[in-house]
């Protein structure tokens, strides 16, 4: 977390104009995500978000779905003081925000439709335990969704890791093996389904080249390293 209180991008006091153009080129992103999945967010009375950061996804799905409970949570309270920032650019007033790790959220048990994260579960590192915890908090049928994740193979994670660190040294990343991911929801009573997602949107241009690659050729997003979507829903 000390990144957050720490980051002169980034921190409580920061207004800075690289965060923001940041943040929106992520958004781009989003904006699709929510479109795809728009069914479950519209199905959805309340919506809570984990590893939310800044909590400026949730303020932009507070935007789009405006008769939600939105409620945004993370393991930083450096970060969930810079929500009220993002509220006030989105015009939007979230429904509640609080700092927690993604496996003890305050919340009842079965009180939310829709959970949520975006490029934020890879760092979760306690996988079962937050999965756990997201079936105690999900309502009856409801769903999780881990957004726009790193994911690879288990023969080509090390390699993976180590370019995922080269390319953000100062916050440390991880990259999701994605049929452990799933091995663990079954376990634990969560259907789950993947869907490979190799936008081109908001890449550089080697990963432009590279995701390219993977649109042009469907059966590589299997083999090789790429962003994806999981699906989980409680059983």
């Amino acid at each position: 977390t000390n990144f957050w209180k720490n980051s002169p991008t980034e921190g409580p006091e920061s207004n800075s104009v690289e965060n923001l153009i940041n943040k929106f080129c992520e958004a781009k992103v989003l904006l699709q995500e929510l479109e795809h999945y728009r069914e479950y967010f519209t199905a959805a009375r309340s919506v809570l978000e984990i590893g939310g950061g800044q909590g400026w996804a949730s303020c932009l799905v507070k935007r789009c779905f405006p008769d939600k409970r939105v409620v945004v949570s993370d393991i930083s309270r450096y970060a969930i003081a810079s929500c009220q920032k993002w509220e006030y650019i989105f015009q939007v007033s979230l429904d509640d925000k609080f700092h927690c790790k993604s496996y003890e959220i305050p919340l009842d048990d079965e009180s939310v439709d829709l959970v949520f994260c975006f490029q934020a579960a890879h760092h979760f590192v306690r996988h079962r335990k937050t999965l756990q915890e997201v079936r105690r908090v999900l309502s009856k049928g409801g769903v999780c969704l881990y957004l726009f994740e790193p994911v690879c193979r288990q023969y080509l994670y090390r390699a993976s890791h180590a370019r995922v660190n080269r390319k953000r040294p100062e916050v440390p990343e991880d990259v999701l093996v994605y049929k452990k991911i799933s091995e663990i929801a079954s376990q634990i009573g969560l259907d789950t389904s993947i869907r490979f997602n190799p936008t081109l949107t908001n890449r550089g241009p080697a990963e432009f080249v590279y995701y390219l690659l993977l649109q042009k050729i469907a059966a590589l997003r299997q083999y090789l390293p790429c962003t994806a979507d999981f699906v989980f829903t409680k059983k």
